[in-house]
């Protein structure tokens, strides 16, 4: 019996042993050398700070002893995390980090509409006032009626594209003849009146162009005036 109970006693001693050498395991739920996410954030922000030569403000941070002490969100803040120093944080989720509007704000700003602010509305109508203007907007309601399309003027002039595609010749190929002295001079005054070569070409044709040219604006003879040059019309018509 002695025997049985000395053995007993050893075993239980080895035990007791075992146990206390066996490393303790770390709480995993707590993270890695922090007490929680906002200690976290704190550590994060000074790093950063420091990368930038930036000082910030330092939030109380729980002491060793205290492991489990958690940080504040008003500690953040004064830190200047997550909001303005001293401020609690916003109710409202913003997306772009921005704190939300409260009301001091929408009466600082009349261009924001309230309307879908429940108390706001409700704090000034009544459903007699509301039919009301329900009323003024149905009778300010209009109905435009539809026109025809205006009628496009007969006599716009000469159509210079329909020209471009039916002339035989490129530019700079004359096939019209200039009789009379021919007057660079002239050519150039003459052409400066015109805002665009489409202008100039339009008033060539409708003096006569393009078998005359009383204005000189077509020297060379090949029917366009001041420069003018039909190729991109015919480009886009699937010509040349």
């Amino acid at each position: 019996m002695a025997m049985t109970t000395g053995r007993t006693l050893a075993v239980g001693a080895a035990l007791i042993a075992l146990v206390g050498c066996t490393p303790q395991i770390p709480d995993s739920g707590r993270g890695v050398g922090f007490s929680d996410f906002n200690q976290y954030e704190l550590e994060r922000a000074r790093r950063e700070a420091a990368l930038r030569g930036e000082a910030r403000a330092e939030a109380a941070m729980p002491d060793d002893g205290d492991a489990n002490a958690e940080i504040s969100t008003t500690e953040l803040a004064d830190a200047g995390i997550g909001g303005s120093a001293g401020a609690a944080p916003s109710d409202t989720p913003v997306q772009d980090g921005s704190a939300a509007p409260d009301a001091s704000d929408l009466a600082a700003n009349p261009g924001i509409s309230d309307e879908q602010d429940f108390e706001a509305v409700a704090a000034r109508e009544t459903i007699e006032s509301d039919a009301e203007r329900r009323e003024r907007q149905a009778a300010a309601y209009e109905v435009v009626e539809p026109t025809a399309l205006p009628q496009r003027p007969s006599n716009g002039g000469p159509n210079i594209v329909q020209f471009a595609l039916d002339a035989p010749n490129d530019k700079g190929e004359p096939i019209y003849s200039r009789a009379g002295l021919f007057s660079e001079s002239r050519f150039q005054r003459n052409c400066a009146r015109y805002n665009t070569p489409d202008d100039a070409q339009r008033d060539f044709l409708a003096g006569g162009g393009p078998a005359r040219d009383r204005l000189g604006l077509d020297p060379d003879g090949d029917g366009f005036a001041c420069g003018w040059d039909p190729t991109p019309f015919r480009t886009l018509a699937g010509g040349n």
